[in-house]
């Protein structure tokens, strides 16, 4: 309807030689205000010259609609168009739904289109721990909302496998290895402590016995051993959250591959860097100018190491160059001010920067009987992400994490999560769906298979508030989706099917929907049934969790 709306517009719009104008159609907040709301007579104004009522009036006379569409249209305050939708129009969309089943809500506005999305991409230094779970989620209802929009996706993971951190995993392996020997070895201030390491370290010396004692200075088959045990878990915990990355990217292959070299060269050659007590710093002050506090930044330590900047502008560059129509970020809050100095130096070397997305999310806490759950991978106490999905589930935790915007710091509430009733948001939603599966069983019971009967229901029965009520929120799934593609925010579906669930219980409540005597009735009651199920299914899937049939 709103794609329909809106060409109907831009056909009024032209007739009245105003062109290039996009119109917005919202869906108004008081339900008397109508089901769509357009602002095209303000956005018109300047051109026209013209009160925007008035000009309300010009479009409005210059519409062609179909009355079984549209039942009334309205000019309110200070020139919005507000239209109210037939019933019947609701009505009849309901066998639409069911037809498209698992393709309804899809959309095509970036059919033919390729775009990388990079998640995760945590370090391989111990298991992932309950924190990052946002990220993880966050990226999976993103990629799929992606997918939706007919984007075709690369799951990229890209990962940190020459820098300190794996040097203290190394050094943390060896020193848990060696005081299996000599157990007053020194451990390292900056090791990792975890119950993980031990057990790297164990299978090394199970492995090679006493023969790296003195390994000391040598630490590759300690870092090897437990970037590949890390690695393996961290996939495994992907694996229960439903997450299956396409490529693995690894840091040090722009070391290998001559690209950290060669990106240094370039940014010389361009005078966009200069040398400064023995570092190497990148012009980032000339190269954002907007930004009133930039200041040039370190792009290789006097040390001779490099700083997170470069490798990740390689990276970014790396993927540029493979020909994607959009690469997507998802960052934590830590990455709030540096991705734009990465993405700066991108630019200023003739790359097109702006096919790079980044999503932002804020921090989690993790609330346990009223206190916060700490995490640390250098502190014996750790809530690791596998706890936390043995505590609640894979799609409790999916879903906790995407439920509020990412732009908002999360409370995660363990109790709540754990709550095995409709308290719990979650089950609310997945109950609604399981409440339809047993309703459609019970049908097939009174009735057989009433499929082909359902299909060719009278809806021209369904007519009171309850009815068309669900029909209407059901009919604009494809518009929240839209949505909340533009926007990479995945929540709004889940704001959205709170909607759809409060509606279908308030139908099935007021009324009676299997009536073994009104088969006539029962059937045009199943068509919303069947369309509700539908709709759940697919909100589900673009959020990331299951749609169970029995609870």
């Amino acid at each position: 309807m709103t794609e329909y709306l809106k060409e109907k517009i831009k056909e009024a719009l032209h007739k009245l030689d105003v062109d290039g104008i996009e119109p917005v159609l919202e869906r108004p907040k008081e339900e008397s205000h109508g089901d769509y709301s357009t602002n095209a007579a303000m956005l018109s104004a300047k051109k026209l010259k013209k009160n925007p009522r008035e000009i309300a009036k010009n479009i409005i006379d210059n519409l062609q609609l179909d009355e079984k569409y549209i039942s009334k249209i309205e000019i309110a305050g200070a020139g919005f168009i507000n239209f109210f939708v037939s019933p019947g129009y609701y009505i009849e969309q309901a066998k639409d739904i069911i037809n498209k089943r698992s393709e309804y809500g899809k959309l095509e506005i970036n059919k033919g289109k390729s775009v990388n999305i990079e998640w995760v991409s945590v370090n391989p230094t111990g298991p992932m721990h309950a924190g990052h779970g946002r990220h993880i989620a966050l990226g999976k209802a993103v990629a799929n909302l992606l997918k939706w929009s007919g984007y075709t996706i690369t799951k990229e993971y890209y990962y940190n496998d020459a820098g300190k951190q794996m040097e203290n995993l190394a050094k943390s392996v060896y020193a848990r290895y060696r005081q299996m020997f000599e157990p007053d070895y020194p451990f390292p201030e900056t090791g990792y402590v975890g119950e993980y390491i031990i057990e790297i370290a164990k299978i090394i010396k199970d492995e090679y016995g006493d023969k790296l004692l003195n390994s000391e200075n040598d630490f590759l088959v300690f870092k090897t051993a437990g970037e590949n045990w890390c690695f393996k878990s961290i996939r495994n915990t992907l694996r229960v959250m439903g997450i299956e990355h396409d490529k693995f990217f690894s840091e040090r292959s722009l070391y290998d591959d001559g690209k950290i070299e060669k990106l240094l060269s370039d940014f010389k050659q361009r005078n966009l860097s200069y040398e400064k007590d023995g570092a190497v710093w990148l012009k980032t002050s000339e190269l954002m100018k907007d930004k009133k506090d930039a200041e040039d930044k370190v792009i290789v330590k006097s040390t001779g190491e490099p700083t997170y900047r470069l490798p990740d502008m390689a990276y970014h560059i790396d993927k540029l160059n493979r020909g994607y129509d959009a690469i997507i970020d998802v960052f934590g809050a830590d990455h709030g001010d540096t991705y734009k100095e990465v993405l700066a130096g991108v630019a200023a070397l003739g790359y097109d920067a702006s096919k790079i997305r980044v999503i932002i999310h804020q921090m989690v806490t993790f609330m346990q009987e009223g206190k916060p759950v700490k995490m640390s991978k250098r502190s014996d106490n750790v809530y690791y992400l596998d706890d936390l999905i043995e505590d609640v589930g894979a799609d409790v935790a999916q879903f906790f994490f995407v439920m509020r915007s990412a732009n908002t710091h999360l409370d995660f509430d363990i109790a709540l999560a754990k709550e095995q009733s409709d308290k719990n948001p979650v089950f609310y939603l997945q109950y609604a769906h399981a409440r339809i599966s047993g309703i459609l069983r019970n049908a097939k019971e009174v009735f057989g298979d009433y499929s082909k009967d359902v299909m060719n229901a009278n809806t021209s029965l369904l007519k009171n508030e309850d009815e068309v009520g669900l029909a209407k929120i059901l009919t604009v799934f494809t518009d929240v989706v839209r949505n909340a593609v533009e926007t990479y925010e995945p929540h709004k579906i889940i704001t959205y099917l709170n909607e759809v669930a409060e509606a279908y219980h308030r139908f099935y409540h007021n009324n009676r929907v299997i009536n073994a005597e009104d088969k006539e009735l029962s059937y045009a009651r199943l068509v919303l049934c069947e369309a509700a199920k539908v709709v759940l299914k697919n909100g589900f899937d673009i959020i990331g969790i299951s749609a169970p049939e029995r609870m």
